[in-house]
């Protein structure tokens, strides 16, 4: 479920700063031409697209942070209940990575 939601936030973000670049190009593209109230409703719009784009971002911010913070959660937990399959598990992976360093 969390994945999912990743996912859409993330596809959110990708849309949001699309749609971000989309308008800023139109702006430079017609800057030149542009005066008075065109320019002022495309800067608006640019405007309004880049809040929208910070929003996206701050949400995919937190949805990562708490997926974050519920992974932390669940290896603690994981650690408590099975103590020496954790050290188990912990050693072979040193060992393995110190075979991978003293190889170079």
């Amino acid at each position: 479920m969390a994945k999912k939601d990743s996912n859409a936030n993330n596809e959110q973000l990708i849309a949001e700063f699309k749609a971000l670049v989309a308008d800023t190009e139109e702006l430079l593209q017609n800057s030149i031409e542009l005066t008075g109230d065109k320019a002022e409703v495309l800067r608006g719009q640019i405007n309004s697209s880049l809040q929208r784009a910070r929003k996206a971002l701050t949400s995919t911010e937190q949805a990562l942070l708490e997926r974050g913070k519920e992974a932390l959660h669940s290896s603690e937990e994981y650690v408590r209940e099975h103590p020496l399959q954790s050290l188990a598990i912990g050693a072979g992976v040193g060992f393995l990575l110190g075979l991978l360093v003293s190889r170079r």
